[in-house]
């Protein structure tokens, strides 16, 4: 993609409604824009950086035998009034009424509705274990939308439900969804600490928020510092079999939210120089509800012993327009924001340093083709701004990789990559920049686990 054909509105100056950097490094790298409270366009660079952590969540969601499915984002009222919660939810939940006066609401989760397509179609235990997903546009009309699109009113989000014959499947259903997500936040280079969590509105008795810490976090939380030590999973993970020593690594040492910690319990836990009591930022969250939907609304299966039976089920659900924030929190330097790899909306960033100058251009052209050629995810600043401009904007908007070529470097046949994260610059031959960048960039695409 050539820069002088893209759409990246970057801002020089600090947008003054931005509370904390992510919000700030959003706006000024051109990712987003303010529509009305709690709303925002996603704009090129930023709907890009959406797509890729999608398409990591689909890939493990896939991996851990959840299948993919697409439901509206109108829901009609009666699944709700049949559920009980219709009434319950509160005023963050949008309701409409069609032109028939048909009482509907702007989804804030799929509980209903999918128990509703289940009931519809799945008779028997031996249609199961069913895991259905999918990622969509939701609504919760926040008394308090901020922090950019940390805690906004519309949100993209995956959410996963869970359909089993009784409790122990349905646990084992919900702890394969708990290592599925620490591969999905490893992915993305977050270490996303699973906590004890409340089960608010959608209800049940076991929940597990993923915590990324961070100061700006709009949650208390309390552990034991060690967990931030513990090994990702390093293997292939074989989901048909044993889960248990990777969960146990994860759930042995303490991990609350403020809303589940007990101080005693903490305190007499964790050695006062392990403790950890920050904020953090949630990720996604995981719960085990039972059979809560199931009974009041009839989602029931003929068991081994030829009676019908309620499902136990779970919901699996991660907010992706909150997890790029999240990522900027973790990743970023005075200059702006510092992309993993996996995650970044291009891979190297071309800078050609003088536009007018006839060698210079014809060889970033040459190179431009040579890494497209190669399947690297490159865009190519050919804009006619000066050289220290074309740095600031790199650094702000993050890319990993930065490939630069002035007059003096195209005349000597040479070129200069600098690492975003390291800062660390080397100057080559032509002829070895685009291998020496694929080798550079091939082993971070995706992990190895």
């Amino acid at each position: 993609m050539r820069l002088s054909n893209y759409f990246l509105p970057t801002l020089k100056e600090e947008p003054k409604e931005a509370e904390i950097v992510s919000h700030r490094l959003m706006l000024r790298a051109g990712m987003i824009r303010q529509q009305a409270a709690g709303l925002y366009s996603w704009l090129p660079l930023g709907y890009k950086v959406l797509r890729k952590i999608q398409k990591i969540i689909e890939e493990e969601q896939a991996r851990a035998g959840a299948i993919q499915m697409l439901m509206p984002t109108l829901q009609p009222a009666e699944l709700w009034r049949e559920s009980g919660r219709y009434d319950d939810y509160g005023k963050e939940m949008l309701r409409i009424t069609d032109r028939h006066d048909r009482d509907l609401l702007f989804g804030p989760t799929n509980e209903e509705m999918i128990t509703d397509i289940f009931r519809s179609y799945v008779r028997s235990y031996k249609e199961l274990p069913l895991n259905l997903f999918h990622v969509q546009w939701k609504f919760r009309d926040e008394i308090r939308p901020r922090f950019g699109t940390m805690r906004s009113r519309e949100f993209l989000m995956k959410d996963g439900y869970s359909f089993d014959i009784d409790k122990d499947a349905a646990e084992r259903s919900y702890w394969r969804m708990f290592v599925a997500y620490l591969r999905t936040y490893h992915r993305m280079g977050l270490t996303a600490i699973p906590m004890q969590a409340e089960t608010g509105p959608i209800g049940g008795d076991l929940s597990h928020e993923f915590i990324v810490l961070a100061e700006t976090g709009e949650s208390e939380v309390f552990c034991d510092r060690d967990i931030l030590e513990k090994a990702i999973p390093t293997r292939d993970i074989d989901f048909s079999g044993d889960l248990g020593g990777i969960i146990d690594d994860w759930t042995s040492l303490y991990a609350a939210t403020e809303d589940m910690v007990d101080m005693e319990e903490f305190e007499n836990q964790v050695p006062k120089e392990r403790r950890i009591a920050a904020r953090g930022i949630e990720v996604g969250q995981i719960f085990y509800f039972g059979a809560k939907y199931s009974t009041s609304m009839k989602a029931n299966v003929t068991g081994p012993d030829g009676k019908d039976t309620p499902v136990h089920s779970g919901s699996y659900g991660i907010g992706l327009t909150r997890l790029v924030p999240a990522l900027i929190e973790a990743f970023h330097d005075e200059n702006g924001i510092v992309w993993p790899i996996s995650v970044a909306p291009f891979e190297v960033v071309l800078l050609n340093l003088k536009v007018g100058d006839e060698l210079c251009t014809s060889t970033c052209d040459k190179i431009y083709a040579q890494l497209m050629e190669a399947g690297l995810d490159v865009i190519y600043d050919d804009t006619k701004v000066g050289a220290g401009a074309k740095f600031a904007n790199a650094d702000l908007i993050g890319i990993p990789f930065q490939l630069i070529i002035g007059p003096r470097g195209a005349k000597a046949g040479e070129v200069e990559i600098k690492n975003r994260k390291t800062g660390e610059r080397q100057t080559l031959p032509l002829d070895q920049a685009v291998q020496t960048l694929k080798n550079l960039i091939e082993p971070e695409r995706r992990d190895k686990i």
